[in-house]
């Protein structure tokens, strides 16, 4: 076989492909021997099919079969060995006829894109801001007050009040307020501090056992995670709604007595003698507070950093061709047209990706098996500890490792946090970092707005 490659510009190229019988002739013989043996044709006995018929009914297919295992094979073993930066996959140019019956040599043309040379440096003139997210005295306090009624006592009040867990039976209803046959019916505690329509809210307040009222479940619940777990249906299914109005009826009222910001509270939480004073009880809620921010800090992070660097490092790409190669690879039917809609959005994420693949390599930026390994293992421990579980032997564990990583998904998605946490160490150290102070719900905001 032999390939020849053209360079057409920087960033296109086409491979030339001439497959000679010499490639193929003795696998393809070998394959139509096997199927001599196990041919079932009437008129012959099992395995004493003439070759001649064998042939005739069989080789084509085989050869087809065979020079394209062989055309894959060697196309990427090409580009490997000559460290081609394809970008995409190779091409097929257009209008290729092959006469399977009459050729002996069968040649091949492909187009390919080329990955334009990059060499990313960063430097301390390259800068961002990294937000420190602070838990104000507002967000302290709501902490504080959910702790204690966690650590509260529970009763069961005749009349509710705001605040309160309402238990009711939930029917949805049609527009005559009749209940549907068929539809959706569940049991569940509403808690009033997750309604966000206010007049909704004052329906919950001052009901007792057996009193029933229509509430629209979209409008007064945001949070449609919560939702959908509250009715027992799926996220789709709640977007599906054939009716958004249900009819609630109350089953029991339910109280928590938040307890007192006391030394049991104290200790209840963080051990003995941990904690001594409610101030001291609220910095170390402060302190955990902000230490589980710091990971959306990053994520706002490597977020500014994508932009930064989309922005700053300009290069071309093979546009024209790589729009052809999304209509020629797309498992659905596009048009040219559909993917010019949509081509900018590729553009950057195919941009990024260059990008940072190159930070990786100039950066020597690394992930080991045993550090993929040691990271699925402490997956594993916290997800045993989460429910309470022993952790696993060294044996057991192992084998679980073991398993897990044979998942190409799961493999990959654990080589691809570790790349993450390592890159953004490179973000860290070599970036000008401009540090600001912002509140949880300005961050909120400020990362709704990106």
């Amino acid at each position: 076989m032999k390939i020849t490659q053209n360079n057409i510009n920087d960033l296109q190229a086409e491979l030339k492909v001439v497959i000679t019988p010499e490639d193929y002739q003795e696998k393809v013989d070998k394959e139509l021997k096997n199927y001599r043996k196990n041919a079932e044709i009437p008129g012959f006995r099992k395995g004493k099919v003439p070759m001649s018929v064998i042939n005739k009914k069989y080789r084509i297919p085989v050869l087809v079969d065979q020079v394209n295992k062989l055309l894959q094979e060697d196309l990427y073993k090409y580009i490997s060995s000559e460290k081609v930066k394809v970008l995409g996959s190779p091409m097929p140019k257009d209008s290729q006829q092959v006469d399977w019956e009459n050729t002996s040599t069968f040649t091949f043309e492909f187009e390919i894109g080329l990955s334009p040379d990059l060499d990313v440096k960063i430097t301390k003139k390259d800068k961002v801001k990294y937000y420190q997210i602070q838990a104000d005295n507002k967000l302290v306090d709501n902490y504080a007050n959910d702790i204690a009624k966690r650590y509260g006592a529970m009763s069961k009040p005749e009349i509710s009040e705001e605040g309160d867990l309402v238990f009711c039976e939930i029917v949805q209803i049609d527009v005559d307020g009749n209940v549907m046959e068929n539809g959706v019916r569940n049991e569940a505690t509403v808690s009033m501090d997750f309604i966000s329509d206010k007049k909704i809210k004052k329906q919950f307040i001052g009901v007792t056992e057996g009193d029933s009222f229509t509430v629209n479940v979209m409008k007064a619940f945001s949070n449609h995670t919560d939702l959908s777990s509250m009715l027992n249906i799926t996220h789709d299914q709640l977007h599906d709604l054939s009716s958004e109005d249900f009819q609630f009826t109350v089953k029991n009222v339910s109280r928590i007595k938040p307890s007192e910001m006391n030394q049991e509270l104290f200790e209840k939480v963080y051990g003995k003698d941990s904690v001594k004073t409610e101030k001291e009880f609220k910095e170390r809620i402060k302190d955990e507070a902000e230490r589980s921010f710091v990971p959306e800090s990053d994520r706002m992070l490597k977020n500014d950093v994508v932009t930064y660097l989309i922005d700053k490092i300009k290069f071309d790409m093979p546009d024209e061709f790589l729009k052809r190669w999304l209509v020629h690879t797309s498992e659905k039917k596009v048009t040219l047209e559909q993917i010019e809609s949509e081509y900018d959005m590729y553009s950057k994420s195919l941009r990024w990706q260059l990008i940072e693949n190159n930070i990786l390599e100039n950066y020597n930026v690394k992930v080991s098996t045993e550090e993929v390994e040691n990271h699925t293992k402490s997956l594993i421990t916290m997800q045993m500890q989460q429910y309470g579980q022993p952790v696993p032997q060294e044996d057991k564990m192992n084998e679980i490792v073991a398993s897990i990583l044979k998942k190409e998904d799961e493999r990959k998605k654990i080589y691809d946090q570790l790349y993450d946490v390592k890159s953004l160490e490179v973000y860290k150290e070599n970036f000008k970092l401009t540090e600001k102070a912002i509140s949880y719900d300005d961050f909120v905001k400020l990362a709704s707005e990106k």
